[in-house]
């Protein structure tokens, strides 16, 4: 079968470093942190009191008030960085056929913020039980994808993909094969996540899985340093116009790259840790690279999950090294978790964005927030500290999560 290709037209992001792309893009290069004190609840009896919250966010500057009260924050987040995408790519009504436009969304916490706030007060509520009746459209998982198409009309293919801290960059792959298989000429793929939320801390926290260095927030998020104790929690959201050449080109689209192969895997290992020696990292990765029909030697960026925890951290290092061989200190890595946090299921759409906007601006983010080498990571080059111009031909972005599910995303520049 011939399968077409698949380009990158629009891209759209809300983050904690930026509201939107251009200021997202730009906190990377300058290595901005966004992490500090939790706001959205009081967090003195928690161990964890730092996350990487959207700054400066007000609803009512994007939807009115009965609006807000039928939609998650992790929809409202999908909904404004996907409209910020769709904008950026130049679809409208007389260049696209809006029955072959799809969408396909991740989450790894769906509506976790309605969840709580309706337990909670089905708790304190005594013996009438009350409950929203936007409870359940608020939670599900899906609904955020519904609600992107029910705004624009696109009647494509449209559905969720959940792989924890993998959702979005699962997303970004079932999205490139539907397109190269001709199901769809445009899909709007990305993912959310707004789990700043006591039961989401308090969880995260209980499993160890968190950065407890409380009394300096701005450098608690380290990928690779010796002294990393654990991932911020992140939230926002990531978006990308996916679409068929040949329609791009037909309609005059402005394309940033070509994404040209996905790898996917299981570490079959544990519910949380990744496989020590990076096994499914290393599958992942391989996979990508002879889907694109690219050699190793190609590769010039990896945007890692790098997550900034103590076992994580090692394992995809080792990947790389040995995937790559001699090469491997010739890549550029880095983690933009180090500025942005952990956004969880949204993770693997905002940083597949940096991946592009590394490739198309020929300049690598900076992984900050390094103060000391661990000599159980192998000695790679991890872009610590400052942002390096390089001719970024061909990249991967990786994401992992827990269950052991990891993908890989491999962009190259378009010519």
């Amino acid at each position: 079968m011939n399968l077409k290709r698949v380009v990158v037209t629009g891209l759209g992001s809300l983050t904690p470093i930026g509201n939107d792309l251009a200021s997202t893009w730009q906190a990377m290069l300058d290595g901005v942190s966004g992490a500090g004190p939790i706001t959205r609840f009081d967090p003195t009896n928690f161990k964890c009191k730092i996350a990487c919250e959207v700054k400066g966010y007000d609803p009512t500057k994007y939807f009115d008030r009965k609006e807000i009260k039928k939609l998650d924050l992790f929809s409202q987040y999908g909904l404004i960085a996907s409209e910020e995408a769709i904008n950026d790519s130049g679809l409208n009504d007389d260049n696209v056929d809006k029955s072959r436009v799809g969408v396909i969304w991740g989450s790894g916490n769906g509506g976790v913020v309605s969840f709580q706030d309706e337990v909670c007060n089905y708790e304190r509520g005594g013996a009438i039980p009350r409950f929203s009746p936007f409870f359940c459209t608020r939670m599900i998982y899906n609904i955020c994808a519904g609600l992107i198409s029910i705004k624009h009309g696109f009647c494509g293919p449209n559905y969720c993909t959940v792989a924890a801290c993998a959702s979005s960059a699962a997303a970004i792959s079932d999205a490139f094969n539907l397109l190269r298989l001709g199901k769809a000429d445009v899909i709007i793929a990305g993912g959310s996540e707004a789990a700043v939320v006591e039961c989401s801390i308090g969880g995260f926290g209980s499993m160890q899985a968190l950065s407890f260095r409380n009394d300096d927030p701005a450098t608690a998020s380290r990928p690779f340093d010796k002294d990393r104790d654990g991932f911020v929690l992140g939230e926002g959201a990531g978006a990308l116009v996916l679409e068929e050449l040949e329609h791009a080109l037909n309609r005059g689209a402005k394309i940033y790259a070509e994404l040209t192969g996905c790898g996917l895997s299981a570490d079959a290992f544990h519910i949380t840790a990744s496989h020590p020696e990076g096994v499914g990292a290393y599958n992942a990765m391989k996979l990508a690279i002879e889907e694109s029909g690219m050699k190793l030697e190609d590769v010039d960026h990896i945007n890692t999950h790098g997550t900034s925890t103590p076992i994580g951290d090692i394992s995809e290092p080792k990947a790389i090294a040995r995937l790559f061989g001699n090469h491997a200190k010739s890549i550029n890595l880095n983690s933009t978790k180090s500025m942005t946090g952990h956004l969880l299921g949204a993770a693997g759409s905002i940083e597949a964005i940096a991946t592009i906007l590394a490739i198309k601006e020929g300049i690598i983010p900076p992984t900050i927030n390094h103060f000391t080498d661990d000599p159980n990571i192998e000695p790679l080059n991890f872009t610590f500290n400052k942002a390096v111009k390089r001719d970024v031909r061909f990249a991967l972005s990786n994401a992992f999560g827990f269950g052991g599910h990891n993908v890989s995303l491999a962009f190259r520049k378009f010519d």
